[in-house]
């Protein structure tokens, strides 16, 4: 048939075809470009990603989370509630971290780490900040017999023998001890959770949002 003619004048099938070189060109142009140092600096802003910023080293996190737990610890020796304050101490951390790192972000995962770090300061801040205050206010005997009276009401709301003798082994000098660093520890446990909850959550919250 004549060179030229689009359709074949017998069957009307398309005798002109075009070939779509450009999307493999421009996969080729990127892979060099990924190749080449400083390609992707001249790339504009509309087609770059913003850079993760997470804490590679713990040195880069221990400035915020101290800030956030000695705030958090502030708030709660004021008067906050401690659960309260373990909960916000996570989100705080990451509040620090971010401030000075224009358009940082960080991944749950690492918040959830922020958390923890900042959970454990501020749980190791409130501890001595009790202790002193124990022992300047001579507040022992106090702490004490308010174990004393939670073990008293425990055994009135139960008839089980074998509970009895428990709670009657915890009024002992040193079932009370035994309490005391039961509750010390449970209370690290939950602080480190809490902050570390809350430190994924404001990871989360705090993210940068994707433009639609």
């Amino acid at each position: 048939m004549e060179e030229g003619r689009p359709f074949c004048p017998h069957c009307a099938a398309p005798q002109i075809r075009v070939l779509m070189a450009e999307p493999v060109a421009a996969t080729a142009a990127l892979a060099e470009g990924a190749a080449i140092p400083g390609i992707a600096a001249e790339l504009p802003a509309s087609q770059t990603v913003p850079v993760l910023a997470v804490p590679m080293h713990w040195s880069q996190a221990l400035k915020p989370c101290a800030l956030a737990a000695g705030l958090a610890s502030l708030l709660i020796l004021l008067g906050l509630n401690p659960l309260v304050g373990m909960l916000s101490v996570g989100f705080l951390a990451i509040v620090f971290y971010r401030q000075g790192r224009s358009g940082a972000s960080v991944r749950p995962g690492n918040g959830a780490r922020l958390g923890a770090l900042s959970g454990l300061i501020c749980f190791a801040m409130t501890s001595i900040i009790a202790a002193l205050k124990t022992l300047v206010l001579h507040e022992g005997m106090e702490i004490r017999q308010a174990l004393v009276t939670a073990v008293n009401q425990a055994a009135a709301r139960t008839s089980d023998p074998q509970a009895l003798a428990v709670l009657e082994r915890f009024r002992s000098p040193e079932g009370l001890e035994f309490l005391m660093i039961f509750g010390l520890l449970f209370g690290l446990v939950a602080a480190i959770a809490l902050a570390a909850v809350s430190g994924a959550m404001g990871a989360a919250i705090l993210g940068p949002r994707r433009k639609s």
